[in-house]
C-alpha cells in the first residue's frame, strides 16, 4: 500500500471526534487491505511498529527527530526548535518545513507502508559507535522522499505520538464491521449505527468473540486472518499460547465484603491484595520470560525472580499469574509500589538494584499447565495445581498468595483487616468455580479496598498540551499548604473529559490559569496559587519527587472548588494523617 493512502486515513481519523465515524473509516481500510499486508497496516494504524507483547524499543528522541528534519529540509536546528515551541508537535513542524523545502530531492521515491515500517523497525537493531547518526539518517531518508502529510505521520510514528484516536476498542469494532459487513449499517450523514434487536444480539456476539480472541493473542492481524480463512467458529476456538503474553483478568472494585459475596457467591476465596506490580511468568522448557500487565518483557530487570522460579517451581511449560511486592531489607515489611517501580525500566546495575530493592513473588493463579491451556478450569482446581508445583515456598522469595475460603462475613472482614494491617491494598474475593477470562471484568472476582477521602489542592504549575491540545494547559501540578508555603504533591490530567459541561474542561481550566502565569519555559508554566480543585486518588505514597514528601497514586479531578481560597486547601498535616490511616499504618 502507498504510504500516502494510509496518511489520508490518518487525516480522516484526526479530523473527527466521532467514535462511529472512526470505526467506519478503519473498517473500510481493513476491508480493502490484503491479508498479507494487514500485520503492518494494523500496527501502523495503532501507532505501533512492533506488536504489543514485543518490548523492542527504537530509541528515537525529539532531539534526534529535530536533526532528521534539519537534514531532510535544510532548515536550521534553531528554526525547527522555535517552530516546535509554537506548535507543540514535531509532526506538524516536519510537515510545514517539507512544504517549504530549500531544495528538492533529486532521488525522491514514492513511499510504501512497507518501506516506512522497514526503515523505522531497523532503528531498534542499530547499536554501537555512530548508531545515533545512522538512526537519524534512516529517518531523514524517509523525510526526504516524503510528501508534507507523510512527513507529519513519519515523525509522529517514530516518536509514538500519533494522536489519531485509534484505541483497541475502535480496532476491534472495525474488524467486526469490515469482516461481517456491518459497515453497511452505518449512516454517515446522521452518524448513526442502527440495528434491530435481533441483529444487535448477533453483533454483540461477534464483538465479544473478537475481543476474547484479541485478549488471548494480543494480535489483531492474526484474528482477522483466522476470520477470513477459517470463520467465526475458529476465532471462538483461539486459545492462549505459551511464550506470548495474555491480557490479565481484571477485577471490579466493590465497596465492602457484603457486596463482594453478593457478586461472586458463597463460599469464596479471599486473598491478600498486594501493592506490587503484576507479573505474568512464562516457563517454556528451561526458558523463563517475565511480562508486566502492559505486556512489557522485563525478564532482564528481575534476575532474582528468575532465580526464585528456577529453584521453587517444579513444573515446566506453565504460565503463572503473580504479583511482585517490594519489601524493606531491614524490617522485612512490605513497601509501596512506587519505591520499587524504578526497577521496571532499569538497564544498568540490575543486580545491585535487585539487592537494594528486593521483591517477594506472590503467585495467585496458573493459566497453562502440562502443555495446554487451563483457563477454562475452575479457580479452585487451578489453585490446587499451584499448591502442588511450588517446591518449599520461601517467605521474601516466592510464596502462594495468602488465602482463606469462607462464607462467613465476620471471618472475611477479619481477613480484610489483617491484609490492611500487613501493609497491603485490601483483598481479592474470587469465585471458586469460575474460569480465567483474560482482559475482562466479568464478576468472577472483585477487589475490596478502602475508600480514600478526597483532597482540595491548589494548582501551582501546568504544561501546554500537544497536537490538538497544544492551545490548552492540560497537565496540572498540585500542592497542599504548610505554614504559609505550598508544597507539591503530584500532577493530574485525568477526569476532565468526564466533567465537560461543568466548567472543568481543559478549555475552562486554561482560561482560569492563563491570567495567573508567573513564568514560562518551553511547554512548562508556573502559575500563581489561586485555583483549587478537589482530587480523588487511590493512595498516598511517600515520594522524594515532590516537596511535600508525598505523591498521589492515580489522581483524578472531581470538581473545581470555586468556594475555596488557596489558603483553605488541604494541609500537609491532613495528607500525613490520611497516609498513616490507610492500610492501618497508624495502628
Amino acid at each position: 500500500m502507498k504510504y500516502t493512502n494510509l496518511c489520508d486515513i490518518y487525516l480522516e481519523l484526526e479530523s473527527t471526534t466521532k467514535r462511529l465515524k472512526k470505526t467506519f473509516i478503519i473498517a473500510k481500510l481493513i476491508k480493502k487491505t490484503k491479508t498479507d499486508e494487514l500485520p503492518v497496516i494494523l500496527l501502523l494504524m495503532q501507532g505501533r511498529l512492533f506488536p504489543a507483547w514485543d518490548d523492542t524499543k527504537i530509541g528515537f528522541s525529539e532531539r534526534y527527530a529535530i536533526k532528521a528534519i534539519n537534514i531532510a529540509t535544510g532548515r536550521d536546528v534553531k528554526e525547527i526548535e522555535n517552530e516546535f515551541n509554537k506548535k507543540g508537535d514535531l509532526g506538524l513542524v516536519a510537515e510545514e518545513f517539507t512544504k517549504r523545502k530549500k531544495q528538492a530531492s533529486l532521488v525522491s521515491k514514492e513511499l510504501t507502508t512497507k518501506k516506512v515500517h522497514d526503515n523505522l523497525t531497523k532503528l531498534a537493531k542499530i547499536e554501537g559507535p555512530g548508531s545515533v547518526d545512522i538512526k537519524i539518517k534512516l529517518v531523514a531518508e524517509l523525510l526526504t522522499s516524503a510528501r508534507p502529510i507523510e512527513a507529519r505521520y513519519i515523525i509522529r510514528t517514530v516518536l509514538e505520538q500519533m494522536r489519531v484516536g485509534v484505541g483497541s476498542g475502535s480496532m476491534r469494532d472495525a474488524i467486526v464491521w469490515a469482516e461481517f459487513d456491518y459497515y453497511k449499517k452505518y449512516n454517515d450523514e446522521e452518524d448513526k449505527f442502527e440495528l434491530t434487536e435481533e441483529e444487535r444480539k448477533v453483533y454483540n456476539e461477534y464483538v465479544e468473540t473478537v475481543q476474547e480472541a484479541y485478549d488471548k493473542t494480543n494480535d489483531f492481524s492474526k484474528v482477522v486472518k483466522i476470520v477470513r480463512e477459517k470463520g467465526l467458529k475458529a476465532v471462538k476456538a483461539v486459545d492462549i499460547t505459551l511464550g506470548k503474553p495474555v491480557k490479565v483478568m481484571l477485577f471490579q472494585k466493590v465497596k465492602d465484603m457484603k457486596e463482594a459475596f453478593k457478586t461472586v457467591g458463597k463460599p469464596a476465596a479471599l486473598e491478600f491484595k498486594y501493592d506490587g506490580f503484576r507479573m505474568q511468568i512464562h516457563i517454556k522448557d528451561t526458558k523463563i520470560t517475565i511480562f508486566t500487565r502492559r505486556l512489557e518483557n522485563v525478564t532482564k530487570q528481575f534476575p532474582d525472580v528468575v532465580r526464585f522460579v528456577k529453584e521453587h517451581i517444579t513444573a515446566k511449560n506453565v504460565i503463572l499469574d503473580c504479583e511482585a511486592v517490594g519489601y524493606d531489607k531491614k524490617t522485612k515489611k512490605y513497601i509501596a509500589f512506587q519505591r520499587i517501580s524504578q526497577r521496571i525500566k532499569r538497564k544498568y546495575d540490575i543486580e545491585q538494584m535487585s539487592r537494594d530493592y528486593p521483591v517477594e513473588l506472590n503467585i495467585f493463579d496458573i493459566l497453562y499447565y502440562k502443555d495446554e491451556s487451563i483457563i477454562k478450569m475452575p479457580f479452585k482446581d487451578r489453585r490446587k495445581i499451584l499448591e502442588r508445583i511450588i517446591r518449599e515456598p520461601k517467605a521474601k522469595q516466592i510464596v502462594l498468595a495468602k488465602q482463606i475460603v469462607t462464607d462467613n462475613l465476620k471471618e472475611a472482614d477479619e481477613f480484610y483487616k489483617r491484609s490492611l494491617a500487613a501493609g497491603n491494598e485490601g483483598v481479592m474475593v474470587k469465585a471458586l468455580d469460575k474460569p480465567y477470562k483474560p482482559g475482562s471484568r466479568v464478576g468472577y472476582g472483585v477487589k475490596v479496598k478502602p475508600i480514600m477521602e478526597t483532597l482540595d489542592l491548589v494548582i501551582v504549575g501546568a504544561q501546554w498540551g500537544e497536537g490538538k491540545r497544544a492551545k490548552w494547559l492540560t497537565s496540572y501540578k498540585l500542592a497542599c499548604r504548610d505554614r504559609g508555603k505550598y508544597l507539591t504533591i503530584g500532577k493530574v490530567g485525568t477526569g476532565f473529559k468526564e466533567l465537560q459541561g461543568s466548567g472543568v474542561s481543559f478549555n475552562d481550566m486554561t482560561k482560569l490559569l492563563k491570567k495567573n502565569i508567573i513564568s514560562e519555559k518551553g511547554k512548562t508554566v508556573e502559575v500563581k496559587p489561586d485555583v483549587v480543585i478537589e482530587i480523588a486518588y487511590e493512595e498516598i505514597q511517600k515520594s522524594p519527587t515532590y516537596t511535600s514528601g508525598y505523591a498521589l497514586r492515580f489522581p483524578r479531578v472531581v470538581r473545581l472548588r470555586e468556594d475555596r481560597a488557596p489558603r483553605e486547601c488541604s494541609s500537609l498535616s491532613e495528607v500525613k494523617r490520611l497516609y498513616e490511616e490507610q492500610r492501618g499504618r497508624g495502628k
